[in-house]
């Protein structure tokens, strides 16, 4: 059964998603499930292992969902994050097939 996975240390998680609020949690289920959705903040409270650190750990160890959202409201982070999985897409380091998704999330 797959999963839905909310990455986020501030907003509230929806409802059918699993919490994690860095990026080694979400690192743990992405290796030990299967994830239908991945939503991705860019700012975390460890500013160094942030979102797009982690879509780079994906890329690097191939590591997908069926669905990429990234909702962070930082716009140079959550930019960075979605051209860095879209451009793995295009080098074919990640499968065309995941969709890919940038929408910002209100903070609050």
């Amino acid at each position: 059964m797959k999963i839905n996975v909310f990455l986020d240390d501030s907003r509230t998680c929806p409802e059918g998603y699993i919490l994690v609020e860095d990026i080694d949690q979400c690192l743990t289920l992405l290796e030990s499930h299967a994830i239908e959705h991945l939503s991705l903040d860019h700012d975390l409270l460890n500013k160094h292992r942030n979102g797009l650190l982690l879509v780079h750990k994906m890329v690097e160890n191939e590591l997908y969902a069926d669905r990429i959202t990234i909702h962070s409201a930082n716009s140079v982070g959550s930019k960075a994050m979605y051209r860095y999985l879209k451009q793995a897409q295009e080098d074919l380091k990640m499968p065309p097939n995941i969709k890919v998704l940038l929408r910002p999330l209100p903070l609050f």
